[in-house]
């Protein structure tokens, strides 16, 4: 069921089921992991309301084939107390629906150095800046809903 204003305009149009778990095996805090496609592959991502940009795992960017010489530059974020540098990349990230329609949005996806490949139960990473911030959403973590739609 999507979610409406009061006055009875759609804020959401679309909703999915989360799993609410630890992102990897050495984490114990739960987090909210969404299953999405990133230019058609379908995965996992968590969601960050305090990162930025998509943080593409670099084990799925090789495997969309991305290229850091087609990138729009190099970046350096601050991941988990860490300098990490990568790349820059627009990208189709599809926000997959249990009900209402799957949401197609062009985001920007940094592509963290090839090192970070070792971490491999580590999702991707949905955040704010750059990505969650291009449509509307809202959570009932009674249900385990992610609710999801275009911004009017």
């Amino acid at each position: 069921m999507p979610l409406s204003f009061l006055n009875g305009e759609s804020f959401t149009t679309s909703a999915t089921t989360y799993q609410h778990r630890p992102a990897t095996a050495y984490e114990t805090h739960p987090r909210l992991i969404l299953r999405v496609a990133i230019e058609g592959l379908v995965t996992h991502a968590m969601v960050d309301t305090g990162g930025v940009y998509l943080f593409c795992h670099p084990t799925i960017a090789r495997a969309i084939g991305f290229d850091a010489s087609e990138g729009l530059g190099l970046q350096t974020l601050i991941f988990r107390q860490e300098r990490v540098q990568g790349t820059l990349h627009r990208v189709t990230l599809t926000l997959l629906a249990d009900e209402g329609d799957n949401m197609p949005i062009e985001t920007t996806a940094f592509v963290p150095e090839a090192s970070y490949e070792g971490i491999s139960d580590m999702p991707s990473i949905l955040g704010w800046h750059g990505c969650l911030d291009r449509f509307r959403f809202g959570v009932d973590p009674m249900t385990d809903t992610f609710y999801f739609g275009a911004p009017t």
